[in-house]
């Protein structure tokens, strides 16, 4: 059990058969009156936000996400597939599920899986990936400006915007939360 009073930044707690973290808290003392916490919470599974006032002594069941390292094996139709490289397991994971961060993902590469009671309910990919190009216009002596960009197709599929001076064949790093080019790998 967790009370309101103890309440931080990414605890997790049931309420209301729902699981929620806590992304900002305050706690506030009046004047007059009974001191309070205000909070903004995330739906864990759902991922809405809401604010929320708790008296400090309020309880609420304390909720344990199992994050876990998987690789990615292969794709079926709408099932993406896991592999624990612990037990050797394929865990299946339905299109749903994957965050739209996922095309930057190809086979092989090692992801966190979110559960929470045995369901999976989200994927984080790796905050940065080296991928190949395989699409985009060619590049040509002198294409040396900073600030312009063009498109490029990379080996999962995924479109981004690359600078001038990078050509088809060429991998590169991308950052999968933001969708940019970090530079050449």
């Amino acid at each position: 059990m967790v009370s309101a009073g103890d309440f931080r930044n990414g605890v997790t707690f049931e309420m209301d058969g729902q699981v929620w973290s806590i992304i900002e808290f305050q706690h506030v003392k009046p004047g007059k009156g009974a001191a309070f916490v205000r909070t903004k919470l995330r739906n864990v599974i759902q991922g809405g936000v809401v604010e929320k006032t708790f008296s400090p002594t309020d309880k609420f069941p304390t909720a344990y996400i199992e994050r876990k390292e998987m690789e990615y094996s292969y794709n079926d139709g709408d099932l993406y597939n896991f592999m624990d490289p612990e037990t050797y397991e394929m865990v299946p994971i339905g299109k749903d599920e994957l965050p739209d961060n996922f095309k930057f993902v190809k086979e092989q590469m090692v992801c966190r899986i979110l559960s929470y009671k045995g369901k999976v309910f989200g994927v984080e990919p790796p905050n940065f990936v080296n991928l190949v190009v395989t699409k985009t216009e060619p590049g040509f002596a002198g294409n040396t400006a900073t600030n312009t960009l063009k498109p490029a197709t990379l080996e999962t599929g995924a479109e981004v915007r690359v600078p001038l001076f990078i050509n088809e064949g060429e991998e590169i790093q991308i950052d999968t939360r933001t969708g940019e080019y970090l530079g050449r790998a």
